[in-house]
């Protein structure tokens, strides 16, 4: 920020001395340009701060945008986790079928999934929130523990195919919810949102045993093609919406239907164990776009507006009259 400023303000006095020798140059034909009074439209004559003023806001956002790191984490996390965000995530070989998100252009099921789950914690507080996630297919192993950075969940979920970590069998989804609430049965009471994703192609609806007392919300979001199979291994694989409904009855949790759309801001909000995220009114990034947009509109937009508006209406009006007349004398 500080070099951000340095520089905008190295640019604001650049401008400043353009401007001021500009206006020398003006002033030598200014009765040409403006008529007998010299001088421009009233609002026109703050172009010139206002030019500056637009450079200085340009430079800044852009020197703010190049120095950002996006991996970077925007608050220091806080020693003790009072809330904990528990993820129990398929990945079965069908995970990693196309036939998921909202574009046109179909993704994996599995990159998606992960899509979903960003935007969940790009809307929380993330200073006291921890991020637990067990993986699971025929059998279940934690994959990350109590962790703050939530960009790496975009890492797990990004295209890895993590079914090579298990041997081939049935998936069960059972041993995943199991594994979480082990994991979890620790914690402090109702600290803790579970959230379980999967495209439902299972042997069957799943045992689900007795959550702990650390769950305070459970979240079932359902990815892959509803109503279209693909083939996979010998079978078609769609997502089992049914069974996916069955799973969220027995958790008491809240079924999304997630292949096309991100979690409501409503649902996340209404969670008992997060907290939307705390942040300042402009973050790094969109303090620097609209800098930046601010700026470059300034400076683009004066150029037109001062040709077509900068001289007083008097006078153009009667340019405007001496040249018709010029013409109708010509014809």
């Amino acid at each position: 920020m500080v070099i951000a400023g340095v520089i905008a303000m190295l640019g604001l006095g650049v401008v400043a001395l353009a401007e001021w020798l500009h206006a020398r140059r003006v002033g030598r034909v200014a009765r040409l340009a403006f008529g007998p009074g010299g001088r421009a439209a009233a609002w026109a004559r703050v172009a010139p701060a206002a030019r500056c003023v637009g450079v200085a806001l340009a430079a800044w956002g852009a020197i703010v945008l190049l120095k950002y790191d996006p991996v970077a984490v925007e608050v220091t996390p806080a020693p003790r986790a009072s809330r904990q965000l528990l993820v129990v995530l398929d990945a079965s070989p069908s995970m990693n079928l196309k036939d998921a998100g909202s574009g046109p252009e179909k993704m994996t099921r599995m990159r998606w999934a992960g899509r979903v789950v960003q935007g969940v914690l790009d809307r929380l507080d993330m200073k006291d929130t921890r991020i637990t996630m067990v993986a699971f297919y025929s059998s279940a192993v934690p994959l990350l523990q109590d962790t703050t950075d939530k960009n790496l969940i975009s890492s797990v979920m990004g295209g890895v195919p993590l079914y090579t970590a298990f041997r081939a069998g049935e998936t069960d989804m059972g041993a995943g919810v199991q594994k979480a609430f082990e994991l979890s049965r620790g914690w402090a009471r109702g600290s803790t949102t579970l959230v379980v994703i999967s495209d439902g192609d299972l042997s069957g609806v799943p045992a689900i045993p007795k959550a702990p007392a650390s769950i305070a919300d459970a979240i079932v979001i359902g990815v892959g093609d509803p109503d279209r199979a693909t083939e996979i291994n010998g079978h078609s694989s769609r997502q089992d919406e049914w069974t996916m409904r069955q799973v969220a009855a027995k958790l008491g949790a809240y079924f999304h239907q997630g292949n096309t759309k991100h979690l409501p801001t409503e649902v996340v909000e209404k969670l008992a164990s997060l907290a939307p995220r705390v942040s300042r009114l402009l973050s790094e990034r969109e303090a620097g776009l609209a800098a930046i947009g601010a700026g470059a509109g300034l400076v683009g937009l004066i150029g037109p507006m001062l040709r077509v508006f900068g001289v007083p209406r008097s006078y153009a009006r009667s340019v405007r009259r001496t040249a018709s007349q010029a013409a109708a004398r010509a014809a």
